[in-house]
């Protein structure tokens, strides 16, 4: 089953043709990147305004890449959500108009199950297992018994990770985007900085705005002494307390529903800190680690394509009268 799947539900325009759910045909990604470093951060109109420009130039090189036509093409998927509203519409829009033309399936495909999934281009998923998806907007601990079967058992109170480390970054001066630079700072710094373990608690959530808070109010302090921000050593410090209490609350998830098999989905699946202290304590326990290659930690529509196989023998088809949704659970 070959299907052509859209992800626009930030500032990447993606078209992905998937056999099976598990073989990536053709993968296109334009990204705006270098548009919103300009912003500090994503500018939501600019970027479905973008993707309106960007969206049907994609689709024909992916089809081009993958040298078929939409004859060859079973059926449509796309992201409804989450997301940045004005972008999710764009890419709707084009799976809703292929659907409609063609007469073939349109499957709806949570952004959170398409970074799950990513690892199901890697390999194949087995169950049950514990994802910890950790990305700009969400932090997540889910589990699942089998495909297309999501339990919540965590997630964050606040700040998604992605999203504190931004802001970590602009605190210590360095360019968007920030996740990726502070992770490659901490690489080289020392831990020197007395900063909090976030929600240090026997739940499975997670909370960032009081680390990040703290990272905030200590620059500031040391500023006002005169004394300058070693960004390695800041980054150093702020990371080992996020990968601490990322990588100890997964553990525990593991432990307490008797899980061998553990996947991390998401951008921040990326960061070189996370990946280190996840493989050690999982060499430790023994359990089965899947990290995604890094072209599939960050927005992409072959995870699009590669959930949507799975959803689709669920049953999973909608209507034309399918809608995005900026917020929406996994389920």
């Amino acid at each position: 089953m070959n299907i052509l799947a859209i992800e626009s539900s930030c500032d990447e325009t993606s078209v992905s043709i998937i056999k099976d759910g598990t073989k990536e045909i053709s993968t296109v990604i334009l990204s705006q990147m270098n548009t919103h470093a300009n912003y500090g951060g994503v500018v939501p109109e600019i970027a479905s305004r973008m993707h309106v420009e960007n969206i049907t130039l994609v689709i024909d090189e992916a089809l081009k890449k993958a040298n078929m036509k939409m004859d060859d093409i079973d059926a449509f998927a796309v992201t409804y959500g989450p997301g940045l509203i004005g972008s999710l519409l764009v890419g709707l829009m084009a799976a809703k108009t292929l659907a409609f033309i063609y007469n073939k399936p349109l499957i709806p495909v949570h952004h959170i199950a398409g970074h799950i999934y990513a690892n199901n281009l890697v390999k194949r998923l087995e169950f049950p297992l514990i994802a910890l998806v950790v990305s700009g907007g969400h932090t997540e601990l889910i589990y699942m018994k089998e495909d297309y079967s999501f339990e919540k058992l965590g997630g964050t109170l606040d700040d998604a990770v992605g999203e504190a480390y931004d802001k970590v970054a602009r605190v210590i001066n360095v360019p968007y985007p920030g996740g990726p630079l502070v992770d490659k700072l901490a690489l080289e710094g020392e831990d020197t900085y007395d900063l909090p373990l976030p929600l240090n608690d026997s739940s499975y959530n997670f909370s960032f705005s009081g680390l990040k808070s703290a990272v905030i109010n200590l620059a500031h302090n040391e500023r006002q002494r005169g004394n300058t921000i070693i960004k390695e050593n800041m980054a150093c410090s702020f990371q080992n307390r996020v990968v601490e209490i990322l990588v100890k609350k997964t553990m525990r998830a593991l432990k307490d529903y008797k899980v061998k098999n553990l996947i991390v989905a998401g951008g921040v699946a990326a960061n070189k800190g996370l990946r280190k202290g996840l493989t050690e304590a999982c060499l430790e326990e023994k359990i089965n680690l899947i990290i995604p290659e890094m072209k599939y930690c960050t927005d992409n529509a072959a995870m699009i394509g590669a959930a949507a196989y799975y959803a689709y023998k669920r049953g999973d088809k909608a209507g034309l009268d399918l809608n995005a949704k900026a917020v929406t659970e996994l389920k």
